[in-house]
């Protein structure tokens, strides 16, 4: 895990001190190491910050370079990249390192960007071929790992670099989206579902998740970004319960296997739910005992699942670290986050994380597994109920599948009324209504000044997946809004501690499997994630196996924001919200509206970090 930046231009006009710069910045990602390489004739300039994962010698420090031809700089894991190297070792490569980044490079000799398709991972990585004067750089399938760009088409420069803050340094000008304020001071968006490369920048663009760049610079400085990965989400297979719930076991623990190699200390962060305490069932397989996990805890707060940590911790015999959040150092604790983050954010949950992995850094653990993912691949939230429920509906199969009933059984209140029916015979037209109500409500938000409701809201957005079924909401999800959201707040909250979070249900495999499976799969007898619980109840406590009450890692947001000094907080972020001509001036006279983290008009908490990223 480390921080790249570089330069691709067509005249040698900026030097490395710019690109050192840039990685300074970038100092909390990589405190291993630094590393700075440029070409023969300056058109090529890399940096790098190194957190030493795998292959801890000098050898393996970057930029890295190959056959005497290319130069990679790299960010993340290939966790597979023992088995490629074998591969690669048969088709007469050879190495001289121990890490996965020379595994990279090698395949990329070997396949050219078709190398993307053998890689299970989480990466960024940048390599520039001298031979034919060519920069190829790739994104992660999910988003796990970020990369950020400025393309000065006039003078025919590419900047790029793992935060928005390295580039800030390197002297690009700020300029905040203020069509991308609106949607986060409206619904809550925290990016453009129809816009992927679209940041809190204007000038500055992301490449969007399993996706490539490829710049041609011998003749033309020609620019190509292009898709190298999606998911058929409406494709599905026929297979038994029993095979399925067999494959899909065996293809997480196959993905745990691969997060585990590592030449650094391992452990996990648990929350006391399914997904992270599957993680530990799986770890325990594998033989590696004496597991040091990472906890956030709420005394007197209704929603705190310490007692599940627990038990979990029990079971399995961990080294369970714990930690809560002072309420006196919530301020710090906003600002350190609002530092890192570089972009808005939703909710008060990332204080926790960023404290858990506080936690994990004053242990000396580096890597960390992590549950996150599993939601929007197997529909752990209750509002996709309504989605399945509709396309049995459609099906004529709502009566008799008894689903509702099974679902209110357990304590699930959601429920199935006219406008569910209307939403499933008429699709595309609920899509629509709903799309023009979140756009009214947003035009009609009272607190907005008027100028800038009118100038922003002409490219305002609220988008509703294009595949009416389960799969469909979980493919939006998973593949265009909401999971890179939370991969985002991860990433910079890890990194912030030079810590390293792994996924083991973001393998693409695994991924791809289960969007193969019918919606029944995901959901049955009212349970979200069934094949999940199926997987796991002889290795899990059935509390945990079968609990009803999801929390999704909820702090009492709102209780921290009728704290004084968050309370003075507020008020100076509307205050400079009015004097910026984003707000009404009557919202310095209103009071504070405390709202939780997951509900959807917490306005005051997105005036409390809007302000500070203008």
């Amino acid at each position: 895990m480390c921080g790249i930046a570089g330069i691709i231009q067509q005249q040698p006009k900026e030097n490395i001190s710019v690109v050192k710069k840039m990685t300074d910045a970038l100092a909390h990602r990589g405190p291993d190491g630094e590393g700075f390489w440029q070409n023969e004739n300056s058109t090529a300039l890399f940096g790098h910050r190194r957190l030493s994962i795998i292959d801890l010698t000098d050898a393996a420090a970057q930029p890295l370079h190959y056959l005497n031809r290319y130069t990679i700089i790299h960010n993340g894991e290939v966790y597979n990249y023992v088995e490629l190297k074998k591969e690669l070792v048969s088709k007469g490569y050879s190495f001289r390192t121990q890490t996965d980044t020379e595994v990279i490079v090698a395949a990329y000799d070997c396949w050219k960007e078709n190398c993307l398709q053998y890689f299970d991972g989480m990466f960024v990585f940048a390599i520039w071929d001298e031979a034919e004067k060519t920069f190829f750089a790739a994104r992660d399938r999910f988003g796990e790992k970020p990369f950020f760009f400025f393309y000065d088409e006039e003078q025919q420069s590419f900047w790029f670099a793992s935060e928005l803050k390295a580039l800030w340094a390197a002297g690009i000008q700020k300029d905040s989206n203020l069509k991308m304020l609106f949607n986060f001071l409206t619904i809550g968006y925290v990016d453009n579902p129809n816009d992927p490369t679209e940041t809190f920048d204007n000038n500055i663009d992301k490449l969007p998740p399993a996706h490539f760049i490829k710049i041609q610079t011998d003749k033309k400085f020609l620019v190509e970004i292009e898709r190298y990965w999606d998911i058929d989400a409406e494709k599905q297979i026929r297979i038994s319960d029993e095979e399925a719930i067999e494959k899909f076991t065996s293809l997480l623990q196959t993905s745990v296997q691969r997060r585990l190699r590592s030449d650094v200390s391992l452990g996990t962060s648990l929350s006391g739910g399914l997904d992270s305490s599957s993680i530990v069932a799986l770890i325990s397989k594998t033989g590696l005992h004496n597991l040091k996990t990472f906890s956030a805890i709420f005394p007197g707060f209704q929603k705190n699942e310490e007692a599940y940590i627990d038990k979990v911790a029990k079971q399995f015999s961990l080294q369970s670290f714990k930690t809560t959040v002072n309420e006196a150092e919530i301020p710090r604790l906003v600002d350190k986050i609002i530092f890192q983050q570089d972009e808005p954010f939703s909710t008060a949950s990332l204080i926790p994380q960023y404290v858990v992995f506080e936690l994990a850094k004053k242990h000396n653990v580096t890597v960390l597994l992590d549950g996150q993912g599993a939601d929007e691949i197997l529909a752990g939230y209750t509002r996709y109920y309504k989605w399945y429920w509709q396309e049995l509906f459609r099906k004529r199969k709502l009566l008799t599948s008894r689903e509702v009933k099974a679902a209110q059984k357990i304590g699930v209140e959601e429920n199935f009324g006219i406008r569910n029916i209307i939403a499933a015979l008429f699709p595309d037209f609920a899509s629509v209504i709903l799309e023009q109500q979140y756009l009214l409500n947003a035009l009609n938000q009272q607190d907005l000044h008027r100028d800038f409701v009118k100038f922003q809201s002409r490219e305002a957005y609220y988008t509703t997946p294009t595949i009416f079924s389960l799969n469909g909401v979980l493919y939006f999800n998973t593949c265009m809004h909401g999971l890179e959201e939370l991969l985002r707040y991860a990433d910079r909250n890890s990194m912030a501690h030079s810590r390293e979070v792994r996924l083991p249900f973001l393998n693409h495999e695994l991924v791809e499997f289960v969007f193969s499976l019918p919606a029944n799969f995901k959901i049955r007898q009212g349970w979200t994630k069934w094949i999940l619980r199926q997987g796991m109840h002889t290795s899990l406590p059935a509390e945990i196996t079968w609990r009803t009450n999801k929390v999704g890692f909820e702090p009492p947001q709102k209780q921290w924001m009728q704290l004084p000094a968050i309370e003075d907080r507020v008020q100076q972020a509307k205050a400079r919200l009015v004097k910026e001509k984003i707000l009404n001036e009557k919202v310095l006279t209103q009071p504070i509206k405390p709202a939780a983290a997951y509900e959807k008009d917490s306005y005051d908490w997105r005036y409390l970090i809007a302000a500070q990223y203008l």
